[in-house]
């Protein structure tokens, strides 16, 4: 074989592992952790529900509702109401987050030839509405997502992921119990489904489109004068990746909660496991080692909140078919049914934070910086390395907990006694 042709050999190849195979859920899960390290790092921890969040905000401004006076201000000069719109989708880091995310996903399914309209049965139509606002409302109560409430809350060494933690796992059971009933006595809707593909060759043309997109896009912040805007670039670059690397794995954390009561198959739970753990690792080192600000993410819902939040959630995400981010690369790769949760998602997401915010003080509506979430009515702060553990104590109690649902969901595997029968 010439040297030529063994060069194009070893690039198929190489495309073949990085573009088409499907990635080994352990691998995705470190991969998962590092840039979540590296995000925070960076600047932040990264989440699903900003982005979502500021697309609804848009969508109610832009039909010319002011709930809960959500936009608006007050004129330092005259003291008069104004109306403003919501942040621009692309100077937020929580949207521009969700933008480079569902860019990295649509990227990944371009170049592996998985990308298709999608178009579900009428059924699962009418369940993305219940199942976005489902979503919406349990990622307010749980101060975010499957990400911010629970992965990246752990992740970042808050007590208020651990609350989440027990709301999904109740979730997804009860989901479960539901969409075996609706399997059994529900027959209507069950017709209109269609997948509308696309030449491969066009795929890689619209996934190079994308790939110039996303490395444009990160020019251009980083020539920013801003300081703040010149930031985005790293993150725009580092939720790409992440978008990438969990559709190119199918890595969707509540497969992980799911799985184990429906099938026995608990790779993704242990997966996800090992992702927290290396992530808290990370986090520690930086927040030890003083090389990030010291305002630590924490949100005051380590209680009912989050534990409601949870299971609310959880239920959504089961009929919507995926949690926060496997939301968003599901997009990605065109399924028109995650393409119909995230604005009911969003909307109800931005409806319940602003409702959240609005407080009866004295019989006067009063507008908290932070609202209900932050303000200890839906549980106590508790950032664990601040309490009687410690930096260390607090990685051992993450490693234990961790550890412990390793075990059960592996003996789960050899005794299938956790599986719910339909």
């Amino acid at each position: 074989m010439s040297d030529g042709n063994l060069l194009g050999k070893k690039f198929k190849e190489l495309y073949k592992a990085m573009c088409q195979d499907e990635w080994n859920p352990y691998m995705v899960g470190i991969i998962v952790a590092f840039f979540s390290v590296l995000m925070l790092a960076w600047m932040r921890p990264w989440g699903a529900v900003g982005a979502i969040r500021n697309w609804g905000d848009w969508i109610i401004y832009g039909l010319g509702f002011n709930p809960f006076e959500m936009f608006t201000y007050i004129d330092e000069d005259t003291g008069e109401k104004l109306i403003r719109a919501p942040r621009h989708f692309l100077k937020g880091s929580g949207s521009i987050i969700g933008v480079g995310f569902i860019a990295g996903a649509f990227l990944s399914a371009t170049l592996g030839n998985q990308f298709a309209l999608r178009i579900p049965p009428v059924r699962e139509l009418f369940k993305a509405v219940i199942a976005g606002l489902l979503m919406g409302v349990g990622a307010a109560l749980a101060g975010g997502c499957n990400v911010g409430g629970f992965y990246n809350a752990i992740g970042n060494l808050s007590a208020h992921g651990f609350a989440m933690w027990l709301g999904l796992v109740l979730g997804a059971v009860t989901g479960l119990k539901a969409l075996y009933w609706e399997m059994e006595h529900v027959t209507w809707g069950s017709g209109g489904s269609k997948t509308i593909e696309f030449p491969f060759a066009l795929q890689v043309i619209l996934g190079l489109l994308a790939l110039s997109g996303i490395l444009c896009g990160a020019y251009n912040y980083a020539g920013s004068e801003s300081d703040y805007l010149a930031k985005m670039s790293g993150i725009l670059l580092i939720a790409a990746a992440l978008g990438y690397s969990m559709q190119r794995g199918r890595w969707c954390m509540i497969q992980g909660f799911r799985e184990p009561h429906m099938t026995g198959d608990c790779t993704l739970a242990k997966s996800v496991a090992l992702s927290v753990l290396l992530c808290a690792v990370g986090v520690a080192v930086i927040k030890a080692g003083g090389l990030q600000s010291t305002v630590h993410y924490v949100r005051g819902t380590f209680g009912w909140g989050g534990v409601v939040g949870g299971f609310i959630f959880a239920l959504g995400a089961m009929f919507a078919g995926g949690c926060g981010t496997g939301t968003l690369w599901r997009v990605g790769e065109g399924q028109i049914k995650l393409w119909l949760v995230v604005p009911f998602f969003g909307i109800s997401n931005s409806l319940m934070t602003a409702w959240f915010k609005v407080t009866d003080v004295e019989g006067k509506e009063d507008w908290l910086e932070e609202g209900i979430t932050n303000s200890g009515k839906l549980g106590e702060f508790v950032y664990m390395p601040d309490t009687f553990l410690g930096y260390g104590g607090t990685l051992i109690l993450i490693t234990l907990a961790m550890a412990a649902w390793y075990l059960v969901v592996k003996w789960n595997e050899d005794s299938n006694k956790l599986i719910l029968p339909m």
